[in-house]
C-alpha cells in the first residue's frame, strides 16, 4: 500500500463512521423538541474522532461518556441546536458547559480554555459558547469532549450530528518516497 494512503485511510474511515450510517446506530429518531431530529445537529468543533463513544454497562460504570474531537486550544465552541445553557462554570477547577435542547436531549462540553455563555442564556444554533481547551489530561492531541444526554442516559453523540463533510478536511497530496526524491 502506497504511504499516502496509510497516512490518508485513517483520517478517512473515522470520517465515514460519523457519516449517514452511523447516524441511525442510537436510534435517537423519535426524540422530540427544538432538537429532535436524529443526525441534524451542528458539530460544535470541525475535525476528527480521536475517541468514540464507549457506553458504561452500568450507571457509574467504566466508558467513554462522549466523543473526543481534536481541535486546536482556543477553537470556538458553536452550539449545536437551539437550546438553553443550565451550567457554565468550573468542576474540580476545569471549565463545562451544559445545555438542554428540549425533548429531553442535552448536551456537554467538557475541558474548556473559557467560557463565553452564562446561565440561563438562550442559545441559537451555532452561537460560540465557549474556546476549546486541552481535553482530557494527557491525552494528546488537544480536544473538545463532547456528551449527549437523553432522558438523562448517555447516548452516543454521533448519532445527533449531521453527517460532516469532508471537503475541508482532506488535503491530497503527493508523498515520494525516499527512492523517488
Amino acid at each position: 500500500m502506497p504511504r499516502w494512503m496509510r497516512l490518508v485511510l485513517p483520517l478517512a474511515m473515522v470520517l465515514i463512521a460519523s457519516g449517514p450510517a452511523r447516524a441511525g446506530a442510537a436510534g435517537v429518531a423519535g426524540a422530540a423538541g427544538a432538537a429532535g431530529v436524529a443526525g441534524n445537529w451542528t458539530w460544535p468543533v470541525v475535525g476528527p474522532v480521536i475517541r468514540s463513544f464507549e457506553p458504561p454497562a452500568t450507571t457509574y460504570g467504566p466508558g467513554h461518556r462522549g466523543i473526543d474531537v481534536a481541535a486546536p486550544i482556543g477553537t470556538p465552541v458553536v452550539a449545536p441546536a437551539p437550546g438553553n445553557v443550565t451550567f457554565a462554570g468550573a468542576v474540580a477547577g476545569e471549565l463545562f458547559v451544559t445545555v438542554d435542547h428540549g425533548g429531553g436531549l442535552v448536551s456537554t462540553y467538557s475541558w474548556l480554555s473559557a467560557i463565553l455563555v452564562r446561565k440561563g442564556d438562550v442559545v441559537r444554533e451555532g452561537v460560540t459558547l465557549a474556546l476549546s481547551g486541552p481535553g482530557h489530561t494527557g491525552v494528546v492531541p488537544p480536544h473538545l469532549h463532547f456528551g449527549v444526554k437523553r432522558d438523562g442516559s448517555y447516548i452516543d453523540p454521533l448519532s445527533v450530528l449531521s453527517p460532516l463533510n469532508v471537503v475541508g478536511l482532506i488535503r491530497l497530496a503527493a508523498i515520494l518516497a525516499p527512492e523517488e526524491t
